[in-house]
């Protein structure tokens, strides 16, 4: 009978996935540590695996040989692989493939939610009034406001949808431009300096490359409104943080919304304790829906590799 590892907590709990898995003749072996598991711990639960279903856990080049030769996919539970090492898994001919589209609604209302919560200072006349206060903060409008959107992909697309019903102006910088999004919503496409100087919201989509890691840093915000916000729901490598908490700390941008972080939790807590910014646990796909598409997509890709097919999603095409 085929094994297949499935590790994030989330993805136990689809029935449809679990049903889909069970019907193709796999026994299924579960994470039961309750959180992302390290590579030492992987080189152990790889062991005669078919399949694995991972989500942030550390598939490193070791864990994959490890797997070898029985492991015949690596079906990621969404769209970011960075915690894949896919040039390892090329050289052994094991497919890693993603789930597009599954999480993009739930990360673009996340970019919103946070836009909201850092312009109107939510977090922080929440907890006064639980704490007996009632400081009301003064807080900025979206509307007529200027957002510069850095990834104008699946994701990107949407915070634009939400942004123009808040009567946005949208600005963006992609290597690929769409007319769709320049026709519908009036979207202009503009250089990086360009989307720095003039967007009073800057918000993150882009994957993490060598060309994209860092490109958050203390040149690129001096070149920001002092009045700015910047909101990355992408990928913490994007951002050289040590810059970010300097720009904040000293008043160069107004603040922050940010779910995801180069070490996750953080080990260095002061950008999160700063007045400024509002934060949330890379949970930018963690609802319901987007958890139930994320399994059935990666249930769904498993059992075409182990029943011989290809692929649909892969990484390396």
């Amino acid at each position: 009978m085929p094994k297949v590892v499935a590790l994030p907590r989330s993805f136990s709990r689809s029935e449809e996935a679990k049903e889909l898995l069970m019907q193709a003749g796999f026994e299924i072996i579960w994470n039961s540590e309750g959180r992302p598991l390290k590579e030492s711990e992987l080189l152990e639960a790889i062991q005669g695996a078919d399949a694995l279903i991972t989500g942030i856990d550390e598939v490193t080049g070791k864990v994959l040989e490890a797997g070898a030769p029985t492991l015949k996919i690596v079906a990621k539970y969404g769209v970011g692989y960075d915690n894949i090492d896919v040039a390892a898994a090329d050289k052994l001919n094991i497919p890693v493939t993603i789930t597009p589209g599954a999480p993009t609604r739930s990360v673009a209302e996340l970019a919103l939610s946070l836009m909201l919560s850092v312009a109107r200072h939510i977090p922080q006349m929440n907890a006064g009034i639980k704490d007996g206060g009632w400081n009301r903060i003064t807080g900025t409008e979206l509307g007529g406001k200027v957002l510069g959107i850095i990834g104008l992909g699946a994701i990107g697309a949407e915070v634009v949808k939400r942004a123009a019903a808040f009567d946005m102006q949208i600005i963006a910088y992609d290597a690929y431009p769409r007319q769709d999004l320049i026709d519908q919503y009036g979207v202009k496409y503009v250089t990086l300096p360009e989307l720095y100087a003039q967007s009073d919201i800057i918000t993150l989509h882009a994957p993490a490359l060598p060309e994209t890691i860092g490109m958050i840093n203390k040149d690129s915000l001096s070149q920001m409104k002092k009045t700015a916000y910047l909101i990355n729901t992408a990928r913490g490598d994007l951002v050289v943080e040590e810059d970010l908490y300097e720009a904040l700390s000293k008043g160069v941008i107004a603040g922050a919304g940010l779910d995801t972080f180069i070490q996750e939790p953080p080990l260095n807590l002061n950008i999160v304790g700063l007045p400024n910014v509002v934060t949330s646990p890379h949970v930018g796909s963690n609802t319901v829906e987007a958890g139930y598409r994320m399994a059935r997509m990666a249930a769904e890709e498993v059992i075409r590799v182990l029943s011989g097919e290809q692929p649909k999603f892969p990484v390396k095409k």
